[in-house]
This record gives structure tokens, C-alpha cells and sequence, in this order.
């Protein structure tokens, strides 16, 4: 890797931490370009070399906090190589714990539609985590887990459940109790689903 290509990275990498600490903290509507580009240490034509104004350097750092979250589940599902089922529910699990962060929150669920739009935050979500829950439910079907059905209208309402119950969870007021009783009410949910 070159000199250069090696700075630009780095630029990008500065430029995209700075902004999600500012949008995590903030919120898109509060934060300026200037704070971006002064916490990163950088000049504003790096910035606008890397990204063509502030919603498309939201873009990437939504993506990226869309990716970590995803991880994060794929992680959880891979402590259960041998049982589906168990698979689908860390990785449900680990989707609730990982999204409901204040941060990510944030800028995942609150200012994420809203900035980006409903269609382009859909098919953001659709390439991480949807993805990742549209392939268990494959698997689960193939495993007799789950009777045989289309996938895609499964995925969808399992996904849109889970962001819902994840903005509930991110919201003020809510509690350890409420957390529990979340979890719980997806797992009675995810079960009633099951194949007997």
C-alpha cells in the first residue's frame, strides 16, 4: 500500500471516528462540519475529498455502525455451532444488547431513517443484520426447526419487531426489568414459531 493511500485511510478513519463520537453524542441535527473536521485534525477539502458533505459522511458511519452490530451477532450465533436454534437466539439476543446502546441507538435508530430515509436505512439494514436473519431462518427451515415458508415476509417482521423493540429499549425511562422483559417476550415469540 502506498503513501498516500495509506493517509487517505487514515484521514477516513479519523474523519469517521470523530463524526460518530459527535453524532453519537449530538445527534446529525447539532453537529458541524467544523467540529468533524477539527476533532479529526484535519482540513475541510480532506474532508470533502473523502465524502461529498455531511450526510453522506453520516452514511458511512451509520454503515459502519450497522457492520459492528452485525458482528456482534454473528459472533453470538457462532457460540452454538451445532444448534440452530440456540444460533438464532444469541444472535436475536446479541442484536437487542448491541443495538440498544446509547450510541449506537442513536445513530442507528433515531437518526439513521430519519437522515438517510426510510428506503436507503431499509437497505442498509437489509446487508447487515437482515441478511443475517433472513440466512438463519433458511437454515432453521432446512433443519425442521421452522415449517417450510417464504423467508423474505418472515425476515421482515422479525427484523422490524426487533428494531422496534430496540428503539423501546433505547428510549428514556426504560429498565433492567423492562430489558428482561423484552428478551423474554422475543424468546415466547421466536418460539411460538418453532416447529413442534
Amino acid at each position: 500500500m502506498g503513501v498516500r493511500v495509506e493517509q487517505r485511510e487514515r484521514t477516513r478513519r479519523a474523519l469517521l471516528d470523530e463524526a460518530e463520537r459527535l453524532f453519537a453524542r449530538d445527534g446529525y441535527g447539532a453537529v458541524g462540519l467544523p467540529a468533524v473536521v477539527g476533532g479529526a485534525g484535519v482540513t475541510k477539502g480532506a474532508l470533502y475529498h473523502q465524502f461529498d458533505g455531511k450526510a453522506a459522511l453520516f452514511a458511512a458511519v451509520l454503515e459502519r455502525v450497522q457492520e459492528r452490530v452485525a458482528e456482534r451477532v454473528l459472533d453470538a450465533a457462532r457460540g452454538h455451532p451445532d444448534d440452530p436454534w440456540q444460533q438464532m437466539l444469541a444472535g436475536c439476543r446479541a442484536f437487542i444488547e448491541a443495538s440498544t446502546g446509547p450510541a449506537t441507538a442513536r445513530i442507528m435508530l433515531v437518526d439513521g431513517p430519519a437522515v438517510l430515509g426510510w428506503p436507503a436505512w431499509r437497505e442498509l439494514d437489509e446487508r447487515t443484520s437482515g441478511r443475517h436473519l433472513a440466512a438463519a431462518l433458511r437454515v432453521l427451515v432446512q433443519h425442521g426447526d421452522l415449517a417450510p415458508q417464504p423467508i423474505e415476509p418472515l425476515a421482515r417482521l422479525l427484523s422490524g419487531a426487533m428494531n422496534e423493540l430496540a428503539m423501546w429499549l433505547a428510549g428514556p425511562g426504560t429498565t433492567d426489568a423492562d430489558r428482561d422483559a423484552a428478551q423474554a417476550a422475543l424468546e415466547r415469540t421466536l418460539a411460538g414459531l418453532r416447529s413442534r
